[in-house]
């Protein structure tokens, strides 16, 4: 779909109302992570150079509704004004005459919208209260796009709308993946249990042409094939929608790609000792906690003659060694294949960040998102409501 950016607008002398995402950790009064932070400055500075005042607006933590103290933006606003370097006023849920009174390159922080019941309501009233402060809205939180929320839907068809450089920057990178992605397409999708991506594998199948299946959601498939997965995380009573997504792979012709061995062990701890067998040689007494070898091996391959790699899940228990090799050694490909520009390489999710930042493979991915939750319905092919209505 087609979205406005910051270079469809005209900001000069304009207030632009800026929905972001600066929900940090924050650990005895002080940001313990500045990244979310970090990645709202091309955005803030564009206005600025446009000659527009920035508002920013935000939620942080699930207060549902409620004036929660220990959840007030104040707390943040020192942070953020450190990472932009510009004088930063948090404004209370009154707002009273700040937005008037704003001067030079001041940056307005307003308080949590989450404090206001309307907000997770996607209430147009107060929709229409926020957008009586600005003239143009920005929405630069892809993270929270998947919520149709007053600061993230509702707003943007009161106000002309637009999408933040991080926005556009995260629709351009899953476009690129999944909606007129250069072929062939590889999708990686691992964790623990298939009923949590049900909906991802369903999408997936009739959109990439290679899908591996890594983490326990592997051993449910391998068990709906009859194998024998000892005492291995399986959802065996999913074992007949495994089958359908097989089928439904073999029609589309996706190839999905399980397991071509695996490393089990019988307890769970780092070091424990582990063997490499054939996927339909699990003993009993002992649970599959990575991929083997000759699975990254063959990932390898596929990846070697792929144009194009989504990526969301790991490929076994990477918590702990030595059940990381697998995620490591294939996301270290991907990463390679990535920096030679041979392969286009999106990925997200929580465990997905932090796998390949483990394996040291981030930083060479075409594209790392941190938006979780919006991350995967997009991957599931579902409308997200702070996106449509940029459209």
């Amino acid at each position: 779909m087609a979205w406005k950016t910051l270079d469809d607008m005209d900001f000069a002398g304009k207030r632009a109302l800026v929905r972001v995402d600066i929900n940090v950790p924050v650990e005895d009064g002080n940001v313990t992570d500045l990244t979310r932070i970090e990645r709202i400055i091309p955005t803030v500075d564009d206005i600025q150079e446009k000659g527009g005042k920035v508002i920013l607006m935000a939620h942080f933590g699930r207060p549902k509704g409620q004036i929660v103290p220990q959840m007030s933006l104040e707390i943040i606003a020192p942070a953020v004004a450190d990472v932009l370097g510009l004088p930063v006023t948090w404004v209370n849920s009154d707002y009273g005459d700040a937005v008037a009174e704003m001067e030079g390159d001041e940056v307005l922080l307003l308080e949590n919208l989450r404090f206001n019941p309307g907000e997770e309501k996607n209430d147009e009233g107060f929709a229409k209260r926020l957008a009586s402060l600005g003239d143009i809205y920005v929405n630069d939180a892809f993270s929270a796009a998947h919520r149709a929320h007053a600061s993230t839907e509702a707003i943007a068809h009161i106000l002309p709308a637009c999408a933040g450089r991080l926005m556009a920057e995260e629709l351009h990178a899953l476009e690129m993946a999944l909606g007129t992605p250069v072929r062939p397409v590889v999708a990686v999708v691992g964790g623990a249990k298939v009923s949590t991506k049900l909906d991802l594998l369903g999408n997936l199948v009739g959109k990439v042409d290679h899908l591996v299946i890594g983490g326990g959601m592997a051993n449910t498939f391998l068990a709906a094939q009859g194998i024998d997965v000892g005492k291995s995380l399986c959802e065996h009573d999913l074992a007949e929608t495994a089958r359908d997504i097989l089928t439904k792979a073999d029609t589309a012709g996706c190839e999905i790609i399980l397991p071509r061995d695996i490393v089990v062990a019988r307890e769970f701890k780092a070091g424990a000792a582990n063997e490499t067998l054939a996927p339909d040689a699990c003993p009993a007494d002992a649970m599959i906690l990575d991929a083997g070898p000759a699975t990254v091996a063959y990932i390898s391959d596929v990846l070697e003659r792929a144009q194009t790699l989504v990526w969301n899940g790991p490929l076994g228990a990477f918590e702990i060694a030595p059940f990381d090799a697998a995620t490591n050694a294939a996301a270290a490909k991907a990463a390679a294949l990535s920096k030679a520009g041979q392969l286009i390489s999106v990925a997200g999710g929580g465990d997905t960040v932090a796998a390949l930042n483990q394996a040291g493979a981030a930083d060479d991915f075409s594209y790392i998102s941190t938006a979780g939750g919006a991350f995967l319905e997009w991957m599931e092919g579902k409308n997200l409501p702070g996106v449509a209505a940029l459209g």
